[in-house]
């Protein structure tokens, strides 16, 4: 009894973030914000969010083999899956803040309108990292394109990814 209350209570003060994205694929630019944000939180659960809409590049299993590779051997990372808002994943997860990375204004702009909406309907924080200046120009989109154009995007992730 004892023991699971103080598991708990141990649980309940972890600062965990949820760091949510498409991750097709994870980019250096990912791993640079996530590996800043351990710094920070206890944990970071690296949300990938479902969207049916969305042509996708990589499978769902193949992007969550990418990240769990990469961040093997860091046990403060944990790799999840969701669909829906990502505030109410944020609720199902027991966790208090969002963790997001920004590359340029443009970034800025949109996500400051997406953490003032999230938190007008919720508790939740969101937490900024600026990109560091050697990975603030990578995207997963410049990726993608220069995947499918035959290029060598191998600089621009983390070993972890393969065609």
């Amino acid at each position: 009894m004892y023991l699971c209350n103080a598991i708990t209570m141990f649980t309940r003060y972890m600062k965990k973030a949820v760091f949510p994205g498409s991750f097709d694929p994870i980019t250096l630019g990912h791993v640079d914000i996530i590996n800043r944000g351990v710094t920070l939180f206890d944990e970071i659960i690296i949300a990938i969010g479902e969207n049916s809409s969305k042509d996708f590049m990589f499978s769902l299993e193949q992007r969550i083999n990418f990240i769990e590779r990469k961040f093997k051997d860091n046990p403060k990372v944990r790799v999840m899956n969701y669909s829906g808002l990502t505030i109410d994943f944020c609720k199902e997860v027991g966790v208090d803040f969002i963790l997001r990375g920004l590359r340029n204004p443009v970034d800025f702009e949109f996500e400051k309108a997406m953490a003032q909406t999230n938190r007008h309907l919720s508790a939740l924080e969101t937490v900024f990292l600026l990109t560091s200046s050697q990975t603030s120009f990578i995207s997963s989109s410049i990726v993608r394109e220069i995947i499918s154009h035959g290029g060598d995007f191998k600089k621009l992730v983390p070993n972890s990814v393969s065609l």
